[in-house]
């Protein structure tokens, strides 16, 4: 169970630009999510954004620690789908070792205050040979660019629902025992991202 206090205009901010993301995002979303596969864990399911792009076989289970986001989730619950949604935190997640064969997380690692606690979990209950599918905020490659996202942050952090910009996401996952398997270095808005797939095990070559 979570305590978290939640972000009521955020949430409603959210919920309006995941409603009018570009058709770029939208083919981004859509080729990530239809990747999951067999009983899947949604970290962060925000406001449902995933679930019209997801397969129809899985089986879903969503944790989402903000009331405000999963309050505006449930008007957006599709009639014909099922979906195990609860409250949760991602670095305390309440399942079984080796329970999900994917994991999804779009836009919440830079939100969680121990991303190394949360990918830790993660791992744990994937079971052997599952996939972590990320689409995540990242620190921008050049000194200039992560000077900017590092000014930004204290400002955006607040303003965004705790979004830390300017986190290295991508190392965070290999430094978890992930190997990336498939990568996209992208842009969300102005903000550097990348979009991608992880399992445990050895890395493929370039």
């Amino acid at each position: 169970m979570s305590n978290a206090a939640g972000h009521r205009r955020f949430a409603a901010a959210w919920d309006w630009l995941s409603r009018h993301e570009s058709a770029r995002e939208r083919r981004l979303r859509a080729r990530l999510a239809g990747q999951a596969a067999g009983r899947i864990l949604e970290i962060g399911y925000g406001v449902g954004s995933n679930w019209p792009h997801l397969p129809a076989d899985v089986s879903y289970v969503g944790i989402e620690p903000d009331p405000f986001m999963r309050e505006r989730a449930e008007r957006h619950r599709p009639p014909d789908r099922q979906l195990d949604l609860r409250d949760g935190d991602a670095q305390a997640l309440d399942f079984p070792d080796a329970s999900f064969d994917t994991v999804l997380a779009t836009l919440v690692f830079c939100t969680i205050p121990d991303q190394q606690k949360a990918l830790r979990e993660v791992r744990r209950v994937l079971a052997p040979g599952g996939r972590l599918l990320f689409w995540e905020h990242v620190n921008a490659g050049s000194r200039l660019g992560r000077a900017v996202l590092n000014a930004i942050t204290p400002l955006w952090k607040r303003v965004g629902g705790g979004c830390h910009p300017n986190r290295d996401t991508l190392q965070a996952i290999r430094e978890a025992g992930f190997s990336v398997q498939e990568l996209k270095v992208t842009k969300i808005g102005p903000l550097p991202a990348i979009v991608g797939v992880a399992s445990v095990g050895r890395e493929a070559s370039a």
